[in-house]
C-alpha cells in the first residue's frame, strides 16, 4: 500500500494492454522502479470491465495482440473477452509485470511540483511521488448516459453496457437498448432470443460490414505453433487489409465507394423488409463514424419481436420511453448502448505546470505531439493521446510505437542524466498544424456525420492519425530529443 512518503521513478496509470505493454518494455530496458495503478481489482483495462454478451474485438486477433508476444492458441478469428483477458494475464506472467502492478488504487489527483521536479498522486490507498508519469488509461473506459427527461422516474432496470447487470434475467422481458455504437451490434444480437419484446431506439443507422468470423481449427493452431513464420504472415495479411480503410479515411472519399457497396449489399441480403432497410440505411459517408463488422446484427433486428425505433426520445415514463411521434413504448429494463465519455475523466485529474487539467486542455482544443506528450505537462507521457489513434489499424500496433518512443524518451533521460523533459510548444504547434492541414479534408470531418472523431463543434478532427500508421511507427521509432525542453543534468 502506497504511503505518503513514497517515491518511484515511473507511475503508471491503468493496466490495460498500454500498461502491460509498457510494462515489459520498462523491464526489458532495465527499469524496475515503477508501478502500474489500477483501479480495477483485476488487470486488462477494457478487457475486463467489459463483459457484456458477445463482447469480442473487431480486429483479428492475429494483429490484435502483442508483436511480442503472438498467441497461435485463439480459437476463433476475432478474439472473445474472456479469451483476450487471459491473453494479458499470461503475458503479464511471463514477462514479469505482475509485481508491478497495485490493484484497487484508483487516481485522485496528480499534478505537477515545479519546485521539486516530480508529480505528486494521490491515490484512493495513498499517496506518493514519482519522476514520471505515464498514462495508459484507454479511451473507452467510462460509460456516457445521456440526460434524458425523467430518466430519474424510471422504475425498472437500467445499466450501461460496460457496467453490465449479470443477475438481471432479462427471459420474457419488454427490453429497450439506447444506441446502436459497436457495443449494442454485439450483445443485441446475444440478447434478443432470450427477451419478450426488444426496442431499439437508432439515432442514426451504423455501418455495418460482413464480420466473417471462424474458429479456428485444431490443424490451424497446431500450424501456427510449429511455424511462427506462418503467424508472421497471417499478422501481415491483416495489417494491410485494415491499413487498407487509410485509402477512405484521409486519402480520398472517393475510395469509400467499395466498401459502402459492401454494407448495401450486407444489408440488402440479411433484411428482406424494404421499410426496414431504409431504417437501417446510413445518411452519412461510410468512415465518418466507426463501421462495425458484424453478420448477426442484421437478423437479430429482423426478428418478430424487435423493433427499431428511428424517433426522437422526448420523455421517460416509470415503465415506458415515449418519442416525438407520440408513441408510449412499454420497457422493464433499459439497457444503454451509448458509448463512452472520450477523453476519460481522469484526465480532468492530471494537472500540469500551469494548474490546467489534460481534460480543460481536450475542451480547447484536442492537443498533444505524437500523441505521446503534451506542452505544459513535464515528464508526462500518454499512449493512444491526441493525433496518436488511428482510424485504419489496429489499437495495438499503435500503442506498441508509443511504448517504443516512451521508453526511448526514458533511456535518454537515464542515460543523459535529465530530470526534466517537456515538448517545445513550437514542435506541439508545428505537429497540430500538420495534423489539421491533413485533416481539413477526411472523411472524419466532411463526412456529414457528428461523431467521436470529431470536435465538439463537429468542425476539425479531434485526435485521429491522418497518415499511414507505418509511417506513424517510422517517425516515432527513435526519440527526437531536439523537440524537447531538457534541464537538470546531474554533474
Amino acid at each position: 500500500m502506497a504511503n505518503s512518503e513514497e517515491h518511484v521513478s515511473i507511475a503508471v496509470i491503468g493496466a490495460g494492454f498500454a500498461g502491460i505493454g509498457l510494462g515489459v518494455r520498462l523491464r526489458e530496458s532495465g527499469f524496475e522502479d515503477f508501478v502500474i495503478l489500477e483501479r480495477a481489482g483485476d488487470l486488462g483495462g477494457t478487457w475486463q470491465a467489459n463483459t457484456y454478451p458477445g463482447c469480442a474485438c473487431d480486429v483479428p486477433s492475429a494483429l490484435y495482440s502483442y508483436s511480442f508476444a503472438p498467441n497461435p492458441e485463439w480459437t476463433r478469428r476475432y478474439g472473445t473477452q474472456p479469451e483476450i483477458l487471459d491473453y494479458l494475464r499470461t503475458v503479464a506472467l511471463k514477462f514479469g509485470v505482475l509485481r508491478h502492478i497495485r490493484y484497487d488504487t484508483e487516481l485522485h489527483e496528480a499534478s505537477w511540483d515545479e519546485v521539486r521536479g516530480h508529480w505528486r498522486i494521490s491515490t484512493s490507498r495513498g499517496s506518493m511521488t514519482a519522476d514520471v508519469l505515464v498514462s495508459a488509461i484507454g479511451p473507452f473506459s467510462e460509460a456516457q448516459i445521456p440526460e434524458l427527461p425523467g430518466i430519474e422516474n424510471f422504475t425498472g432496470t437500467q445499466f450501461h453496457s460496460l457496467h453490465w447487470d449479470h443477475g438481471h434475467d432479462l427471459t420474457g422481458e419488454r427490453v429497450a437498448v439506447i444506441g446502436t455504437g459497436a457495443s449494442a451490434v454485439q450483445f443485441i444480437p446475444e440478447i434478443q432470443p432470450a427477451v419478450g419484446q426488444l426496442t431499439v431506439f437508432q439515432r442514426s443507422a451504423p455501418w455495418i460490414v460482413p464480420r466473417l468470423d471462424w474458429a479456428t481449427s485444431a490443424l490451424e493452431r497446431s500450424a501456427l505453433r510449429r511455424m511462427p513464420l506462418l503467424g508472421k504472415a497471417v499478422r501481415g495479411a491483416y495489417f494491410a487489409g485494415i491499413e487498407g480503410f487509410g485509402l477512405v479515411g484521409f486519402v480520398d472519399k472517393r475510395f469509400r465507394h467499395p466498401y459502402e457497396a459492401l454494407g448495401r449489399l450486407q444489408l440488402r441480403r440479411q433484411v428482406r423488409d424494404r421499410r426496414l432497410r431504409e431504417r437501417l440505411t446510413p445518411d452519412y459517408m461510410i468512415g465518418c463514424k466507426r463501421a462495425i463488422f458484424s453478420d448477426a446484427y442484421y437478423p437479430a433486428l429482423t426478428q418478430p419481436n424487435v423493433e427499431v425505433v428511428t424517433s426522437r426520445i422526448t420523455a421517460v415514463g416509470p415503465r415506458s420511453i415515449r418519442t416525438d411521434d407520440g408513441v408510449q413504448h412499454e420497457v422493464d429494463t433499459i439497457i444503454w448502448g451509448t458509448g463512452f465519455g472520450v477523453p476519460p475523466q481522469v484526465f480532468e485529474r492530471v494537472r500540469g505546470s500551469d494548474g490546467r487539467s489534460m481534460g480543460e486542455l481536450y475542451r480547447e482544443r484536442p492537443q498533444s505531439y505524437l500523441g505521446t506528450t503534451v506542452t505544459g505537462f513535464p515528464n508526462f507521457f500518454t499512449t493512444l493521446g491526441p493525433f496518436g489513434a488511428a482510424g485504419n489499424q489496429s489499437a495495438i500496433y499503435m500503442i506498441e510505437a508509443q511504448i517504443r518512443y516512451i521508453v526511448e524518451a526514458l533511456k535518454t533521460m537515464r542515460d543523459n542524466g535529465l530530470q526534466r523533459i517537456e515538448v517545445r510548444p513550437e514542435a506541439q504547434q508545428a505537429f497540430l498544424r500538420e495534423m489539421d492541414d491533413r485533416s481539413r479534408d477526411t472523411v472524419w470531418v466532411t463526412g456529414n456525420c457528428r461523431s467521436y472523431y470529431q470536435t465538439a463543434d463537429g468542425s476539425a478532427n479531434a485526435g485521429l492519425y491522418p497518415n499511414w500508421s507505418f509511417e506513424y511507427a517510422r517517425r516515432t521509432s527513435r526519440f527526437d530529443e531536439d523537440a524537447y525542453l531538457t534541464s537538470g543534468v546531474q554533474g
